[in-house]
């Protein structure tokens, strides 16, 4: 990600304008697109000097408030291994927890020593499911039944900010 000169990372809101061009670049990253569009899922993206996709990160959270499932966590190619998506993963990890997240949740079947090292460790799909019964991604995968050949994971929020967003 690009820091500004106070240090800094620069992530915009994404709009409904915005919706396509980021299915594409999740589409390139392999990534889920259920339920972009939903006014519940909170979507971020990271754009070059040329105004390109660069990273995404996203979160959705639980109808009470006390998950979080992250979600849509990408960076383009050529700028991984450089700390992007550390920093991307944890822009939506600290939102969840000014939101009053008390858990952050996520699907991953091939990122697991990335998010092992932010902290995540191995959980039960099915208490993912419980925790986000409402979440567009669980909906979709229980009802397609790939929520059984999902590896779900899960930290605690307690680390981070407790100031509730204003």
């Amino acid at each position: 990600m690009r820091p500004r000169e106070d240090g800094s990372v620069s992530l915009h809101v994404v709009s409904g304008a915005d919706t396509d061009e980021l299915r594409s670049f999740l589409r390139e990253s392999d990534l889920t697109l259920t339920g972009l569009d939903d006014d519940a899922v909170r979507l971020w993206v990271e754009r070059d000097r040329e105004g390109i996709i660069i990273g995404s990160t996203g979160l959705e959270l639980s109808v009470d408030g006390r998950h979080a499932l992250i979600r849509s966590v990408a960076v383009a190619p050529g700028r991984r291994a450089a700390g992007a998506g550390t920093r991307l993963a944890r822009h939506a990890l600290d939102r969840a927890a000014r939101a009053g997240a008390e858990r952050a949740w996520l699907f991953s079947r091939r990122s697991g020593p990335f998010w092992q090292r932010l902290g995540f460790a191995e959980a039960d799909r099915h208490a993912l499911a419980a925790a986000l019964p409402d979440a567009q991604q669980v909906r979709s995968f229980t009802e397609t039944g790939q929520l059984d050949r999902e590896v779900a994971w899960s930290r605690t929020l307690h680390d981070l900010s407790p100031h509730p967003e204003r």
